[in-house]
This record gives C-alpha cells, structure tokens and sequence, in this order.
C-alpha cells in the first residue's frame, strides 16, 4: 500500500509501505480466553507496568552501502523508544544466542533467553539515496509473526522509520498506538537567569535532531502545535509586544495572529486547527477567553467575569473548554461549553491549579498544583473527581499529553544556590499517567514550556 503522509514530514517517506505476510494478526487482535498471556501478543498496559514485555531487537541486516551501519542504528532507536516507555524490557545483545538470518528465526534460540517478543530486519540500499526497510514482529512462544511491513524512504530519513516502527510494535502488544513518530516543540533557555535568552525549539521525541526555530532577539513563550499543519502558535515578545503568533516550520515565517489591544497569551487550537483560543488582558486588569479565527478575525469573547482567566485548552471534540481563573477569589480549574456557557469550578484540593491540558483520550484533565512551599503535576477526571498527584517538587509546571494520552511531558526548574543563579536548571520530565516510570528528557539547553506534536506531525 502506498504511504500518503502529510506534506513535509509524511513525505519524506517516498516509496511504499508494504505490508508483509502476517498470519498472526488476526489471533493477536484479540486477547485469550481468561484474559491476556497464555501466548497472546497482546498484553494488557497495567500488566505491562508491573511485568515489562521482554524482547529482543537485533540490529537489522543490511546489504549495499550503508546498510549495515543503519540497519544497527535502527535497532539502537527502536530499543530505546520501547524501553523508555517502561512496558518493555529489551534484553541485552550479549544474550542473544544468534544473530537471525533468513525469514524465519530459530524461535528456541529467543525462548531460551526469555525473549517473549522478537523483532527481526533488514536494510536494502536502493541505489542512490533510498533504501528499503524490512521490519517483522513475532511472538516467541507459538513461534508466529505478529507484524511485517516494509518501507522504501531516503537514507536521511531512516530515524523516523525507526521511530514508526516503534509505535507499530508498541501498537501490536499492547493493544493502544504509540507516539514515538512524534516531536517536542518547547523554549531553550540559556544565560544567567535575571537575563534569559528563551528561543523556541523543536526536536523528536527521544531528542533528537533539536533546532532552535527563532534566534533569542525576542522571548517565546507557550508554544503548541497545530493539529494537522505544520504551524505552532506561541506567545512573543516581538517588539516588545506580548502577542500570540503563528509560527510556519516550513517556511520559518511568523505572523501575528490579530491585532487585539492588550496582551495576547496561553494560545490553544482547535481540535479542527480551524482556530485558536487564547487570553487577551484587559483594561480592567483581568483577562478574558477569546476564540479567533486563524487569520485574526472572527473573535469571539467567551469570559467576561472581570476575573483573571487564562490557559484555554478545548476537550478532544471541541465541546467543552477548561481553564483556570480566580473569579472564585483563588486561582481554580473551571470547565465551560465551547461557546462559553455553563461554566463550573472542578478543582476543590488544597492549593492553587493552573495549565489545565485535556487528554487526547478526553478522559483525563492534566494541571498544575501549587501551594504549601511546592509544586506537583497531576490529573483529574474532567468532573473534578479521581485527582492524582503524578510528581511533586520544588517547582514543576506545564504538562502536555503525548497523542496517546499514555505519557506526560512537563518542566522541572530547581532552586539557585545564590543570588547570581548558579546551581538553577529547568529540564524537561516525562511521566506515565499512572505515575510510574518519570524520566529526564535530555535536551542541549535548559527547556520548558513543553508541547507535544500530533502523531507522524
């Protein structure tokens, strides 16, 4: 079958994604009678947390130029993204009996070393610049093929086919889609910290290939990805003017999205992309919700409390709008349809709550919590009930959801040892929704403000 990814990222893989032989499919769709195990490909998430999948992921065969070198980098990419998502436990090459040659393992050879799972490969040079890709997944126990396709691209692009392949396995065991095809717009901050030059960038996932997208003469703040365009709304200081403008990654242009009086901030799109809603201060002194159109028109006031309400972000279906305002006296999470009526308070813990994001699964509402000397991320059900606290420290803030709505990305800042701002960094955290499995996201500078791509964005 033809793969038809979206202009500039999708694109990059130029031939075919074909679809291997899979005789398993049909049997690893479905769990076993008396719940997952018992041989089935599938394993149930929650088991997962507790009893990472076991599998082993050779380097990929390669044959003509640099074949070989790729096909082992793959394998490199492949185990890293399963492993940091702690459902999976990759075993260490010095176990492996063999290496796989052929289209069928020797399945003994994998069972012996307690491989439950098997992904095999190989890399092809096509000539000139392309190369074609073979992936296969097995399930070790019954000696079957779970998954196989094979992808023709640029020699360049091989990392995102590493990560695709990725998400399918991810996909084929644990029955939920992946994110590792996916990237991290966040602002790189460097210099002393009474005088930060905060850029925005943009990288994978896993961190790699980083790119600042502005050069630090203006601070960025808040950035977001649209949902199907290559474009990111974020909030700049262009001018010495705090507004919210559109930023296009392909051509690197950046245009202001209205010309409202007051500061424009916290902008979000919608889950079409057809618009943004975002906050807008006023004469007042308070702030209000606007929704507005991609071209600056059309704005629609959806507050008007004479409160402070900030950090807009729409339910997955575009009916519903969270947001924190103190119109209640304290900063809080309220909920409001999407033409701004019915509005109700759902945060009612000890503290302060802000940067509410809804999960991709509408299931959830992420936020931060402040108050009694600390900070901490957690999640709510969008009713207010069920709150966890997922990680508490001197200062964290901001959460985004991975596409999956499987894993949190946030920022962490430490404290300063003295008033000059040595020993103060801000790094990037991510963490399962079940609290489990937080983990550093390197990045070459100091970062915050994380957002999370669309999946294959």
């Amino acid at each position: 079958m033809t793969d038809d990814l979206t202009p500039s990222r999708r694109r990059l893989i130029a031939g075919t994604a074909a679809t291997l032989f899979m005789p398993a499919i049909a049997r690893a769709q479905q769990p076993p009678p008396g719940g997952a195990g018992g041989g089935s490909a599938v394993i149930d998430v929650n088991r997962a947390r507790t009893e990472p999948i076991p599998l082993a992921v050779p380097a990929l065969t390669g044959s003509g130029g640099d074949a070989a070198r790729i096909g082992q980098e793959m394998a490199n990419v492949i185990t890293n993204n399963l492993a940091h998502s702690g459902l999976f436990r990759p075993i260490d090459p010095a176990a492996f009996i063999n290496t796989p040659t052929g289209d069928t393992p020797n399945f003994q050879n994998w069972k012996v070393i307690g491989a439950q799972a098997l992904v095999t490969g190989r890399v092809e040079s096509q000539g000139g610049d392309k190369v074609r890709v073979e992936f296969r997944l097995w399930d070790v126990l019954p000696g079957q093929q779970i998954q196989g396709t094979a992808y023709t691209t640029t020699v360049s692009n091989w990392r995102r086919i590493a990560h695709i392949i990725s998400d399918v396995i991810y996909e084929r065991l644990l029955g939920e889609k992946g994110y590792f095809d996916t990237r991290i717009v966040y602002i790189a901050g460097s210099g002393p910290r009474d005088r930060r030059v905060k850029r925005l960038a943009i990288m994978d996932q896993d961190g790699a290939n980083n790119r600042f997208l502005t050069d630090g003469s203006f601070m960025a703040l808040t950035p977001r990805f649209h949902p199907t365009r290559d474009e990111i709304a974020f909030m700049s200081y262009l001018n010495n003017k705090p507004r919210v403008y559109l930023f296009n990654l392909g051509s690197g242009r950046q245009e202001l999205l209205g010309n409202f009086d007051g500061i424009t901030l916290s902008p979000r799109f919608a889950p079409d992309g057809s618009s943004i809603i975002m906050a807008q201060t006023t004469s007042a002194g308070g702030s209000v919700i606007l929704s507005v159109g991609l071209g600056g028109g059309g704005a629609r006031r959806l507050t008007d409390s004479g409160s402070i309400d900030v950090s807009p972000c729409y339910s997955p279906d575009g009916t519903q709008i969270v947001f924190n305002s103190d119109r209640g006296g304290d900063q809080q999470l309220y909920v409001m349809s999407a033409s701004g009526g019915g509005v109700r308070r759902i945060s009612f813990g000890q503290g302060r709550y802000a940067t509410p994001v809804w999960s991709p699964r509408g299931d959830l509402i992420a936020f931060t919590r402040f108050g009694g000397g600390s900070f901490a991320i957690g999640v709510m059900r969008p009713d207010g009930s069920g709150e966890r606290i997922l990680s508490e420290s001197y200062y964290c803030e901001g959460p985004t959801f991975a596409p999956n709505g499987r894993v949190i990305m946030f920022w962490r800042e430490t404290a300063a040892r003295d008033s000059r701002g040595n020993g103060f960094s801000a790094r990037l955290h991510s963490i399962d929704i079940t609290g489990f499995n937080e983990r550093a996201v390197g990045t070459p500078t100091d970062a915050s403000d994380p957002a999370w791509s669309p999946l294959g964005a």
